[in-house]
C-alpha cells in the first residue's frame, strides 16, 4: 500500500516556541505511526541548511539562497521570506504531498489560497487567533479552507456567528510525559540546590513580548508580597528583549532580589535560578566566559530542564493581553498548578474550575490601527487570586492541581491531538499530479445574470470571472457593496473585472525591446499603475529623484493612457506600460542568478508586505539622514 507523504509547514522542530514545540509533538506521532512518508517545511531555515538535517524525518528548510536573503534589506521582506512565501511552490512541487498542514499565523499563508495547486491537494491550515473582533483576513480564508483549525474556543465561536460552522478547536499538543509533578522530596532538593527554602513562589513562563502583561503582574505581586513576605516571582524569560523589566522594578520599588529568573550557559547546557544580575556573565559550572544569559528561543531549557522550573513554584499565573493558546499555562497544569490565566481570548479555555484554574479579571482596551480588544489584567485580580491559592489548605491545592492535568490530558495531549489529524488523514484521498502549475487563468468572456448591485452578483463575478471563492464576510465583497452606496453601477463593476482578466492574457512586457540599449547598470524604475492623480504627483518629484541619481535614465512604469501626463518632462528618459507581473519587485531589480532589469524599481504607490518594494540591490541613495 502507497504510503500517504505529509508535508507539515510551521516553526523549526527545535525551536524553543510553541509552534515548535507543537510540531515536533505532531511530528513524532505521525512519524511514529509507520503509515506516511513525513516532511518537514521549516520556518526561518535555509532549504539545505545541515542542521535540520538531524530530525528522523526529512526536513527542507522555508528561505531561498543566503544571496536572496542577503539582498533583503527590509525587516518585514525578511519575515515574509521565514514563513516560506518563496520556497512554497517549490517544496510542494518537490516533495508532491498528499496532504499539506500549515500551522502558524494566518498572514503567513497569504496568497496560498489562489495558488494552483491549492484546491488539487488535501490541504489544512491550523492558525492561532488571539482576539475579537476576528482577523479580517482570517476571515477572507474561511471560505477558501475546507479543513480549518483555531487553537481556541473562543475564536470557534465566533466563526460560527458568522456561519463558518466548518471552523473547529484543535487545540496545540503536548507531551505529557515530558511534564509532571514531582515528588515533595525531589521538590525540596531542587529548592535546596538555589537557596530556597519555605518561599512561596509565583511563577509566569513567557517570551517577553508587549502582550504578556508584566506591569500588571508586578503590581499585582506587590500586593501580594505585602501580605505574604515570604513571597518570590519567578519571571522564567529573556531580560533583553520586550519589557524593560529592571526599569519597572525601580518604577515600582520592588525589591530586585525578590523577583527570580531562569539563566541558562550554552556551553553546558546548565540553567541558574537566581536575581537577575545582567546578562552574558560567566559560567559557574563549567568557567567558560559570557556564556551564560537569561533564558531565550535561541538558548534555553530543554523541556525536562523547564520541567524542574515548573516545579519549582507553587502557583502559576499568566496575566496576558490575548493569546492564540499560551503553552506554559497547559505545561504548569501538567506539573499540577493551580493556573491564573487572564478571562480573556484562549485564557477563557483554561481559567475555570473543571480545568483547574483561576480568572484573571480585565479591563478592555483597544489595539490602535487594528481596533483589537485587548485585555488588561487587572492587578487587583492577580492579588485577590493568589491570595486564594496561598490561603488553600495543601489537600486542596492538590486536588485543584490533579483536575488541572487531567484537563490537559484530556483535551491538548499529543495522543488526543495527533489522533484527530491521523483520523482526518486516513480520510483524505491521494493526490494525482497531473495537473498544472500554471496560474489559474480568470475568465473575461463570462457573462453574467443582469446587473445588479447586490451581495450575490459580486460572489457571482468572483467565482465565475476571477476564478476565487468570496463570501458575505470577504472584505472584498464588504468594499464593493460600499462603492455601490457610493454610485457604482453593477455594469460598471463588471466592466472593472473584466480589464482585470484581459490583464492576464496580454503578452508580458519584453523588456528588452523597450529598454534603452546601452544604459544598463544605470536604469531606474518608478511603478505607478493607475491614478492619473498619482502620475501627476510624481511628476513633481522626478526632477529630485533626478538630483539624487543624476547617472540614471528614469523610466516611468504605468497606464499607456497617462503617458501624456509625464512623457514630456525633461527628467523622464521612456514610460513602460505597466502589466501586473510588474508588481514583483524581483522581476525588475533581479534575484539570485537573475540579474534584473533596473538597478533600483520604487513602487511609491505600493509599499507593503504584499508587494515587496524595498530592495533597489541595495543601491538606494537615502537624501536624509537621521543622526
Amino acid at each position: 500500500m502507497t504510503k500517504k507523504t505529509i508535508l507539515v509547514h510551521s516553526n523549526f522542530c527545535k525551536a524553543f516556541t510553541g509552534f515548535g514545540k507543537n510540531k515536533k509533538n505532531i511530528l513524532r506521532y505521525l512519524f511514529d505511526t509507520g503509515k506516511y512518508n513525513v516532511v518537514e517545511f521549516a520556518n526561518g531555515r535555509f532549504w539545505s541548511d545541515p542542521e535540520i538535517q538531524t530530525t528522523p524525518w526529512r526536513c527542507i528548510g522555508s528561505l531561498p539562497s543566503a544571496e536572496t536573503m542577503s539582498q533583503m534589506k527590509d525587516g518585514n521582506q525578511q519575515r515574509i521570506a521565514a514563513y516560506g512565501a518563496y520556497m512554497i511552490d517549490q517544496a510542494i512541487q518537490e516533495v508532491k504531498p498528499d496532504v499539506y498542514i500549515g500551522i502558524e499565523d494566518i498572514w503567513a499563508f497569504d496568497g496560498y489560497f489562489e495558488k494552483p495547486w491549492w484546491d488539487k491537494i488535501n490541504t489544512m491550515i491550523w492558525t492561532t487567533l488571539d482576539s475579537l473582533p476576528i482577523l479580517t483576513s482570517a476571515i477572507d480564508a474561511a471560505p477558501k479552507i475546507k479543513n480549518y483549525f483555531v487553537w481556541a474556543s473562543f475564536a470557534e465561536k465566533a466563526f460560527q456567528e458568522m456561519g463558518y460552522d466548518h471552523v473547529k478547536t484543535l487545540r496545540g499538543s503536548l507531551d505529557i510525559s515530558t511534564f509532571f509533578r514531582m515528588s515533595d522530596d525531589e521538590k525540596k532538593q531542587l529548592r535546596s540546590r538555589y537557596k530556597l527554602s519555605d518561599e512561596f513562589i509565583v511563577g509566569f513562563v513567557f517570551r517577553n513580548q508587549l502582550r504578556k502583561s508584566v506591569p500588571n503582574m508586578l503590581d499585582g505581586f506587590k500586593l501580594f508580597k505585602a501580605k505574604v513576605p515570604k513571597a518570590k516571582l519567578l519571571l522564567h524569560t529573556h531580560w533583553a528583549e520586550g519589557w524593560d523589566i529592571l526599569k519597572l522594578l525601580e518604577e515600582k520599588q520592588i525589591n530586585q532580589s525578590d523577583i527570580l529568573t531562569t539563566y541558562f550557559c550554552n556551553k553546558c547546557k546548565r540553567f541558574f535560578v537566581t536575581p537577575f544580575a545582567g546578562q552574558e556573565l560567566n559560567c559557574k559550572a563549567c568557567h567558560s566566559e559570557k556564556s551564560v544569559n537569561t533564558t531565550n528561543i535561541s538558548h534555553g531549557v530543554d523541556e525536562s530542564q523547564l520541567n524542574e522550573i515548573y516545579n519549582l513554584m507553587d502557583v502559576y499565573c499568566h496575566p496576558f493581553t490575548s493569546g492564540g493558546q499560551e503553552i506554559p499555562v497547559q505545561e504548569a497544569k501538567l506539573t499540577e498548578l493551580v493556573t491564573l490565566v487572564t478571562n480573556y481570548s484562549c485564557g477563557e479555555d483554561y481559567c475555570n474550575e473543571d480545568s483547574g484554574g483561576l480568572p484573571l479579571a480585565w479591563s478592555e482596551y483597544r489595539e490602535p490601527g487594528t481596533q483589537f480588544i485587548k485585555a488588561s489584567t487587572c492587578p487587583k485580580s492577580i492579588f485577590d487570586q493568589l491570595m486564594r491559592v496561598y490561603e488553600m489548605s495543601s489537600m486542596e491545592r492538590a486536588s485543584w492541581g490533579i483536575k488541572a492535568r487531567q484537563f490537559v490530558i484530556d483535551n491538548c495531549s499529543v495522543e488526543q491531538i495527533g489522533k484527530r489529524i491521523e483520523d482526518m488523514i486516513d480520510a483524505m484521498p491521494v493526490v494525482d499530479y497531473n495537473f498544472s502549475f500554471d496560474a489559474i487563468l480568470k475568465n473575461p468572456l463570462y457573462e453574467p445574470p443582469p446587473a445588479t448591485n447586490g451581495t450575490d452578483f459580486i460572489i457571482d463575478l468572483y467565482k465565475n470571472m476571477m476564478n476565487e471563492t468570496v463570501d458575505k464576510n470577504s472584505s472584498c465583497v464588504k468594499h464593493w457593496l460600499r462603492e455601490f452606496e457610493k454610485g457604482m453601477s453593477g455594469q460598471d463593476l463588471y466592466n472593472h473585472f473584466k480589464n482585470k482578466c484581459s490583464e492576464q492574457t496580454k503578452k508580458p512586457i519584453e523588456f528588452e525591446e523597450v529598454l534603452g540599449k546601452d544604459d544598463k547598470g544605470f536604469r531606474l524604475a518608478i511603478v505607478v499603475p493607475d491614478s492619473d492623480v498619482d502620475v501627476f504627483l510624481i511628476n513633481g518629484l522626478v526632477r529630485n529623484v533626478k538630483k539624487q541619481y543624476p547617472k540614471h535614465n528614469i523610466y516611468i512604469i504605468t497606464r499607456p493612457h497617462n503617458f501624456q501626463y509625464i512623457e514630456d518632462n525633461v527628467n523622464v528618459y521612456k514610460c513602460v506600460e505597466y502589466s501586473e507581473s510588474i508588481d514583483n519587485a524581483f522581476v525588475l531589480e533581479g534575484a539570485g542568478d537573475f540579474e534584473g532589469y533596473f538597478d533600483l524599481a520604487f513602487f511609491p504607490t505600493s509599499t507593503t508586505q504584499k508587494f515587496i518594494s524595498y530592495i533597489h540591490n541595495g543601491k538606494e541613495n537615502i537624501q536624509f539622514q537621521l543622526q
